[in-house]
């Protein structure tokens, strides 16, 4: 009976004073959406890095450090230090421990998305997410020198289907003034989408790469030169060199053993990379950003609660007259200190609700422009347990800090002698 008097006296109170705690708990609300915002995006942007890549053993490139060779040969961020020579894939190849690989050559791009030449044996063997295979949205993989396949975001963003027409540009720019007129190359297939660094790409032959750089030199076609297409289909194509393998290895205890053999190789520099080591390097490198991201949103939520009990003790001296009406009606210093708890709590819960809210409407527009223009998928998902802990604790600090202005209304309401007791 005391509890529902209580409550109902709170709610009371709350909506008397509605003008001034609205602004209140609208201040909490965005440092609440904040901070399970930063949390939110902080694990669905890690998983869909972890899932970028699945089932590679290694990744082979030109000695460099483990997060640059992941970044430019899995998210197509920066650049290769170096290409490997062709022969030295050519001999990987021929390594009995290895299982499969797939050559990766970069350096062009189309309307700023990356150009990746490659060979069949990526869409037989690259894996994304949960050992996912890549599957065709319409079309086929490449099977001419001119072909091309678009991931979903590049057929997407630029209208594209089979059997159109698109001219790639040189140098891997978002603009680039230098293009490949003279070799246009025709949509064989649209990847169906991943939500990996997969879909903003663009994936032709080795050989089709090749032949559209013959009679280049330092980023300059020479007149009489360049090929033709009919010219290029008749010459042999194999490529110098490569930017980076990825390898699987099918007995996965000799890893370790290959890859310390490949670091050691003598004709040529090479470096080669665990991908999920070198995922847990970068994450370690940007935890700690991700921390103090965390703490300061945290901390935005603290100074919200302390504005929340700075306000409620300075509503305490224009309750006065209602406190000593409640006093005289028989209620407990104990009932007029738990109003204070219950609006305080009230105010946090309704602050932790529409923040909720505030959160999905913000993913629902934010989610298409990460997709659109960093190629990470991030959507609406039931929260896990460390975001469920995170809102718990604001009630619970919230009901930490109102303990303040009830001890204070407890001890005042003691004193003013109109009847009821403890």
């Amino acid at each position: 009976m005391k509890a529902r008097l209580a409550l109902t006296l709170a709610l009371a109170s709350l909506w008397h004073r509605r003008g001034v705690l609205a602004l209140v708990s609208l201040t909490l609300t965005l440092s609440v959406t904040l901070l399970l915002g930063v949390q939110y995006l902080r694990s669905d942007i890690r998983q869909a890095f972890t899932s970028t890549v699945s089932g590679t053993d290694l990744i082979v490139g030109a000695r460099s450090g483990p997060i640059n060779l992941l970044l430019y040969s899995v998210f197509h961020i920066g650049d290769a230090t170096n290409n490997i020579r062709w022969s030295t894939v050519e001999e990987l190849a021929r390594d009995p421990r290895i299982d499969w690989l797939v050559p990766l050559s970069l350096g062009d791009s189309y309307e700023g998305f990356r150009v990746v030449g490659t060979d069949p044996s990526f869409a037989a063997h690259f894996r994304y997410g949960r050992d996912q295979a890549l599957q065709l949205a319409e079309g086929h993989w490449f099977s001419d020198t001119f072909d091309v396949v678009l991931g979903a975001e590049v057929a997407r963003r630029k209208n594209h289907h089979s059997g159109d027409s698109i001219v790639l540009a040189h140098g891997g720019g978002s603009t680039s003034f230098m293009k490949h007129r003279d070799s246009p190359f025709r949509v064989s297939g649209v990847l169906a989408a991943t939500g990996t660094p997969v879909d903003r790409a663009v994936y032709v032959s080795l050989q089709g790469l090749e032949a559209i750089h013959v009679g280049w030199e330092s980023g300059v076609a020479l007149p009489g030169r360049t090929l033709t297409p009919a010219q290029a289909r008749q010459r042999d194509l194999t490529p110098s060199s490569v930017t980076a393998v990825l390898v699987g290895v099918e007995r996965k205890v000799l890893t370790f053993q290959l890859q310390r053999a490949i670091s050691q190789y003598r004709d040529e520099p090479l470096s080669a990379i665990l991908p999920g080591i070198a995922l847990s390097e970068l994450w370690r490198l940007l935890g700690q950003f991700e921390r103090i991201l965390l703490y300061i949103t945290g901390f935005v939520v603290i100074t919200s609660l302390v504005g929340l009990m700075a306000v409620l003790l300075a509503l305490q001296a224009q309750r006065r007259q209602e406190v000593a009406i409640l006093r005289a009606t028989g209620a407990s210093p104990g009932l007029i200190a738990s109003l204070y708890l219950i609006e305080c709590v009230a105010l946090t819960l309704v602050a932790c609700v529409l923040a909720l809210a505030l959160g999905a409407a913000g993913l629902t527009l934010v989610g298409p422009w990460l997709l659109d223009n960093y190629g990470i998928r991030i959507g609406l998902r039931p929260l896990d347990s460390t975001e469920w802990l995170i809102l718990a604790s604001v009630p619970a600090a919230g009901l930490a800090v109102a303990l303040i202005p009830a001890l204070r209304a407890w001890s005042g309401s003691r004193h003013q002698g109109l009847g009821g007791s403890d």
